[in-house]
């Protein structure tokens, strides 16, 4: 197993809880893009245009968040942060409210359940939104959880488990007899292992060169980490926001932080935070909620995204035997984690890929194969 961000580390978890022997290979587990995460499980306002196998995958992802979160806290005896909070999308101006109102019918087409509100029943919601918002819309299916606490509870499942942690970099898949035979380490050694599944997120493609190639992409996403004086959350749920034709969110966490996010840049495996984001993102934030102006700034970051052309994920078998996928999910990861465990985990132990899983398997991008 390489890769120790949610999704691997949940797979792992997984697996071990099929009694499978696991070695999890990574340096600094969590550290990558779960660790610049917003945490919003969101299928609903997160949907986009043309994309309903996706969103029919988020969607199923989203409804196992409940048993997968309650099984997790039981076996590593961590609480997630997860809220069943719904999420407050906004517009500022009529041409916000006009995407808003495209984007209302689209979900209601696809029998997605959103409310619509005027501005006085969004500031009922949200008492310190601007006041010239001019509608939103109610997403009550959409919800939330604390990534860095969700890495820390399947971290600790996984140690109850039995799966081992090598505290290496992975370099390359190795290959014996046209076969995954397990991984290579950065400075010398390997492991073995007759399964490798690779769950290394942007990093992905770059373990299976010359074998399998696969368009993982780095997609450079920077965020901004907000705080009350007291403790306080500001809000009580989501909000999202179209403000003057700009998107914005803003999730907060219990203990009064609120994070604000996020870019979507095409800069490689760049993760500098830049003057411009965070210039940008504070401005999008305080045109929807005036009040974050008070607010201390306590942590600007940034990380790469695995994205693929079409914006899904990798899963299942690569055309390699031994060979597992479980990437590229952009920016679903923490949405789409229940699932992609369950959905690999069911691939290695019983040798068959769900019905669900099966539009994201890597088939669809397979280009130059070598097999050694």
């Amino acid at each position: 197993m390489v890769g120790a961000g949610v999704i691997g580390l949940a797979i792992a978890w997984r697996l071990a809880g099929a009694r499978l022997q696991v070695a999890l290979v990574d340096p600094h587990p969590g550290a990558g893009a779960s660790d610049v995460a917003a945490g919003m499980l969101a299928p609903v306002t997160e949907v986009t245009f043309g994309e309903d196998a996706l969103t029919r995958l988020t969607l199923a992802s989203a409804a196992r968040y409940p048993t997968f979160v309650a099984e997790l806290e039981a076996a590593s005896g961590v609480q997630v942060g997860y809220r069943r909070s719904g999420s407050l999308t906004v517009a500022l101006d009529r041409d916000d409210l006009a995407v808003l109102e495209r984007l209302r019918t689209y979900l209601e087409e696809r029998h997605l359940g959103v409310e619509r509100l005027s501005a006085s029943q969004a500031r009922r919601r949200e008492p310190l939104l601007a006041p010239e918002t001019s509608g939103a819309l109610f997403a009550p299916d959409d919800h939330v959880v604390d990534p860095r606490l969700l890495v820390r509870a399947l971290r600790e499942a996984c140690i109850r488990a039995g799966v081992a942690e090598v505290s290496a970099a992975a370099t390359r898949v190795l290959i014996e007899g046209g076969r995954a035979s397990g991984v290579e380490l950065e400075g010398g050694g390997c492991v073995a292992a007759p399964v490798t599944v690779v769950a290394a997120g942007a990093h992905s493609a770059e373990l299976t060169a010359g074998v399998e190639e696969m368009p993982v992409r780095p997609v450079k996403g920077q965020l901004l980490v907000l705080r009350t004086a007291g403790g306080v959350p500001l809000l009580q749920q989501t909000v999202r926001g179209l403000a003057h034709g700009f998107s914005a969110y803003m999730v907060p966490r219990g203990d009064g932080r609120l994070v604000v996010g996020a870019t979507v840049e095409e800069r490689g495996f760049d993760v500098s935070v830049t003057a411009e984001a965070v210039y940008s993102l504070l401005r999008d934030a305080r045109r929807l909620v005036p009040a974050v102006d008070e607010l201390e700034l306590v942590e600007w970051r940034a990380a790469s995204r695995p994205g693929t052309p079409d914006n899904a994920p990798l899963l299942g078998e690569a055309a390699v035997p031994g060979l597992v996928w479980a990437t590229g999910h952009y920016r679903n990861g923490i949405l789409l984690t229940p699932l992609t465990a369950d959905v690999i985990a069911e691939l290695v132990v019983h040798g068959r890929i769900a019905d669900i899983a099966a539009p994201f398997v890597s088939a669809r991008f397979a280009r130059g194969k070598v097999r050694s």
